[in-house]
């Protein structure tokens, strides 16, 4: 049995060897050049996830590669149903089809994300304001808010993956936890800071 640290490894891993395939309309990415900070920004979200859902979403991406799909581009192409609707509309047949059930399911998990983006601004503005802009509603072609990207991210797991994601969000709120600050504290500790606030006075 696989340690935690083991299964975030080989789904960072996954996701790297994916990400180097998406293609983009003006060419390679600099970022698709940065494993420092892929693995950084990927690492830090899961350390704060549960067991079953890392290893329902590690199954996800072992599926996608004996299938030949890239998650990867699949995510960067559902966000665009907010970011570049018109170029949205010429690929949204070719992604897989979502049940309105599930579509529902993954708004419920987008409202207690985005109350948490929310509470977490409030208390550290300063580290909030490097990060992404919060709500889709402040999307635009060259930037994509922190709820587009989850709603795309969302919609690349398999059931299985946002029913665990579902409930593991669920545990956390009604234990008073936050996701979003538990993955920027993971965040912090990797660029050397004790504590959240010590980053924050940081900034100021």
């Amino acid at each position: 049995m696989y340690e935690k640290e083991e299964w975030i490894d080989q789904i960072v891993a996954l996701e790297w060897k994916q990400f180097q395939a998406v293609q983009n309309e003006g060419g390679r990415a600099a970022c698709q050049d940065d494993w420092e900070t892929f693995q950084i920004m990927r690492k830090s979200q899961f350390m704060a996830w549960d067991m079953d859902v890392l290893i329902s979403y590690a199954q996800d991406l072992v599926l996608a590669e004996t299938s030949q799909w890239n998650l990867l581009t699949e995510k960067y192409g559902r966000m665009m149903a907010s970011t570049a609707p018109e170029d949205y509309a010429a690929i949204a047949e070719r992604l897989p089809k979502r049940s309105e059930a599930r579509l529902a399911l993954q708004e419920k998990i987008i409202e207690m994300l985005v109350s948490w983006e929310e509470a977490f601004a409030a208390s550290y503005p300063h580290i909030s304001g490097k990060s992404r802009p919060i709500h889709t509603a402040e999307d635009t072609p060259w930037e994509t808010s922190a709820e587009t990207y989850a709603r795309g991210e969302l919609g690349t797991y398999s059931d299985a993956t946002v029913e665990a994601y579902y409930n593991m969000c669920k545990r956390k709120k009604e234990a008073g936890e936050n996701l979003m600050t538990e993955i920027s504290q993971n965040i912090m500790a990797f660029y050397g800071y004790h504590s959240l606030e010590e980053a924050e006075a940081s900034l100021k």
